[in-house]
């Protein structure tokens, strides 16, 4: 590895250094899907850290949780050392059932509808007004003491009306741009684009402002809430907590202004709304379910007195669906299992308690129980379905024995052949394996098959086409999906597909897997490829990890290895080892710095001047990665400076003018670069990669950012000739191994690392793998029956 002496860059000396401002004001820990072991400061936790932008929000005096997350880590000292690591702990399946009979989905919800049944009756039953607590927890820093105390009897809820509802005007960052809305609420589906209507709006406003919340919460009210949403704020305040960024302790506050006296801890509109944006917090950080102890502990520490019941009205109320893996409905007629003593405060403290496993479960016989959001459920199971639908129905009278044989190395032949007699395969491999994937869609095609591979972004559509051979060969998932780009449907709404090959696999989302696999038709043939070294999908789920946990297919793994020193770093990273590698042509280059301020001045120097001269690279084939958003070196930070020295300009479009490379972000969890290109009544017009986009006035402050400077999970499945990767002191707690080797791998030709965490670095690649997700997808993948066993399906 070859280190540069502190404070030099090519071309640049140390008298050449001007440090910046430094504002601690926010935490700069990215908090992503597959690390979320650091507190979001500012929004940033969201999985697709595509936030940026929503409208921050405060309806009670409470602090946002939001922390600085600075550390000392900016000591000269030998630069990225080995280690080495451990992997990251599997998923315990659930018992596979007897799918010969009826399918695990059919099965599944004969038992909810029967529990539900169950649950309804001891409803009717129920006399009495419910209990009120009298008291509600505060800050989260309090929320591990609160649920102890409350579980053992030792405290109660006892300050529930002790903090006034007072009207505040600071705002608080916005946690995730995730819809909220908890059954029987409109949908769970992500927000419309579409503006609600202005009557709606004016009404909205008028809710909120008697309540003292902020006015300008109104049209995501409204779009989220539908045209009635005034009125169903006024019978239940606590759907406020399906706006972005809304917390429940602001939710409180906006309640107790509208009801007075009439709301408690343990009112069932507070307790539904509680368990629905529990469950959708956890999705935020890659989740599709939640162990039930897990879930009885953070509504205790949100000062609910009863949790269990709380979770039983959810379910009864169809805010959540519970899953029995593995656990005898007969023998769970109610949730008052007291969790173990050692369980952790899950909910709105951003550590991660509600992990996999989630604590001890009620029978330490049986397999946990679990809640989710329908939205999950379904598509969970859906996919399961569709998955073994394909690994069974796909047809082999095709001769692939020559194509096999003309492969370009034996790795793609590999592939080829495992294509030929299955239905679905899984590949795996870095950055050079990719060329295999290419190698099969040339050869189906070859063949006269129908083939087709799909990327997640536009840069990876044009390498996959590239190694292919044909401009035809790719498109991105989402116009596949749309419809804007592949063959169309035939007659029965299926692709018309022979082959499908999905690149950059772990990317892919629960929900989207969902729909592209329900768009295949039987026989066709489908490929998931990826890379499991990178960061997981921005959404909920880990498709690509558990149909590779479940064995439920053919597995290939590439033997072709990633060229050239940044290939050895990378390589090494992923089996958690940070090695120094020999980089003569500086294909690799560290730079230390003391503190945030350096690393903005030094980032901005490598874009702009070092990196273009040393290597002939543009400025704007260049992009800068960091942990997080918020801090002083996060990617508002170094956007400012970059935007400042490569297009200066007074922002008159909403921020924005001609010419700055930006990020627009058409829906939660998709991130597509582009370029400002004007701005008039219509909106805010870019050219993102080749098609002319314009955001509507109203939806700027919230879809788009610029985009000098990205998050890891904004940048994977993009490559560009020169990436620089930024490491600040306060950056520390939110590195992963799959943060660092999805950064590292993102530059062709060079990789600069700002680099100012010491030991940090290296000890979270050696020993940070990537946060385990709860998830149902594996063990239904696993009770399905083995390909062309008997009971399998035609």
């Amino acid at each position: 590895m070859t280190a540069l002496p502190r404070g030099e860059t090519p071309g640049h000396s140390a008298e050449d250094r001007s440090d910046l401002p430094v504002d601690r004001s926010e935490g700069s820990s990215e908090g992503s899907s597959e690390d979320r072991s650091s507190p979001p400061d500012d929004g940033s936790g969201s999985p697709d850290d595509t936030t940026e932008g929503a409208p921050d929000v405060a309806v009670s005096g409470s602090e946002d949780g939001s922390e600085d997350g600075s550390e000392d880590g900016s000591e000269d000292g030998e630069v990225l050392e080995g280690a080495s690591g451990g992997s990251a702990s599997g998923v315990t399946p659930g018992e596979a059932g007897d799918a010969t009979a009826v399918s695990e989905a059919q099965a599944e919800l004969a038992a909810q509808r029967e529990l539900r049944k169950r649950i309804e009756q001891r409803k009717a039953e129920k006399a009495g007004p419910i209990a009120a607590g009298t008291g509600l927890s505060g800050t989260a820093a309090q929320l591990l003491a609160a649920v102890r105390a409350v579980e053992s009897g030792e405290k109660t809820a006892s300050g529930f009306y002790e903090a006034p509802a007072a009207p505040v005007t600071r705002p608080a960052a916005p946690v995730a741009d995730q819809p909220r809305t908890h059954l029987p609420r409109p949908a769970h589906a992500a927000p419309a684009v579409r503006e609600a209507p202005e009557e709606a709006v004016e009404a909205v406003r008028t809710v909120l402002t008697r309540a003292g919340a902020p006015a300008g919460l109104a049209p995501d009210a409204a779009r989220t809430l539908g045209e009635q949403a005034a009125e169903v704020l006024r019978q239940d305040p606590w759907q406020l907590l399906a706006l972005p960024g809304v917390r429940p302790e602001q939710a409180d506050g906006f309640a107790r202004a509208l009801l007075g006296p009439e709301c408690g801890p343990d009112d069932e509109r507070r307790t539904a709304a509680l368990v629905g944006w529990l469950l959708e917090q956890a999705a935020v950080r890659g989740h599709t379910a939640l162990d039930v102890v897990a879930v009885r502990a953070a509504l205790a520490g949100h000062g609910v007195t009863d949790p269990a019941t709380a979770v039983e009205d959810a379910v009864a109320e169809g805010v959540a669906l519970l899953f029995e893996e593995g656990v005898d409905p007969a023998g769970t007629e109610e949730f008052g299992d007291e969790p173990a003593e050692d369980e952790s405060v899950a909910g709105d403290t951003d550590e991660e308690a509600t992990g996999a496993g989630g604590g001890a479960a009620s029978d330490e016989e049986a397999g946990p129980a679990l809640l989710g959001l329908d939205r999950y459920a379904l598509a969970e199971e859906s996919l399961a379905d569709g998955l073994g639908r394909l690994a069974n129905a796909c047809e082999k009278a095709t001769d692939w024995t020559d194509a096999a044989s003309a492969a370009p190395s034996p790795s793609a032949a590999e592939l080829i052949r495992a294509v030929a007699g299955a239905g679905l395969v899984v590949h795996s491999g870095g950055e050079a394996a990719r060329a295999e994937p290419a190698a099969l869609l040339a050869a189906t095609r070859g063949l006269g098959l129908r083939a087709l591979g799909a990327t997640h972004t536009a840069d990876g559509r044009r390498r996959l086409a590239a190694g292919a051979g044909h401009p035809d060969a790719a498109v991105t998932l989402a116009g596949l999906l749309s419809g804007t780009e592949g063959p169309g449907r035939d007659a029965e709404g299926a692709l018309a597909l022979d082959l499908l090959v999905v690149l950059d696999a772990p990317q892919l989302d629960v929900e989207t897997a969902a729909a592209l696999v329900e768009a295949l038709a039987d026989g066709t043939r489908l490929v998931l490829s990826g890379d499991p070294g990178v960061l997981g999908s921005a959404g909920a789920g880990r498709v690509f990890a558990d149909v590779l946990a479940a064995r439920a297919c053919p597995q290939v793994i590439s033997r072709t290895p990633d060229p050239g020193p940044l290939g050895e770093l990378v390589s090494g990273i992923g089996i958690g080892e940070l090695n120094q590698v020999e980089a003569p042509g500086k294909e690799v280059v560290i730079v230390p710095v003391r503190d945030a301020g350096e690393a903005v001045h030094r980032t901005v120097q490598l874009v702009a001047d070092s990196v273009p001269r040393a290597f002939g690279i543009d400025a704007a084939d260049t992009r800068v990665i960091t942990v997080g958003h918020g801090g002083s070196a996060g990617t508002r930070a170094l956007n400012a400076a970059l935007k400042e020295r490569l297009n200066p300009g007074p922002g008159r479009f909403g921020g924005f003018d001609p010419g700055d490379r930006v990020v627009h972000v058409p829906a939660p969890g998709r991130a597509v670069p582009g370029v400002v290109v004007s701005a008039d009544a219509e909106g805010l017009r870019l050219d993102c990669e080749g098609t002319a986009v314009v955001v509507p006035q109203g939806r700027v402050a919230s879809a788009v950012r610029h985009g000098w400077a990205l998050s890891a999970h904004q940048a994977a499945g993009t490559r560009w000739p020169a990436a620089v990767v930024v490491l600040p002191g306060d950056a520390a707690r939110g590195l992963s191994r799959p943060w660092v080797y999805t950064a590292f791998s993102r530059g062709e030709r060079h990789l600069s690392v700002v680099h100012g965490v010491d030991q940090a670095l290296p000890r979270a690649v050696a020993e940070i793998p990537a946060q385990e997700r709860t998830t149902r997808l594996r063990a239904l993948l696993e009770a399905l029956p083995a390909p062309d066993a008997p009971g399998a399906p035609s």
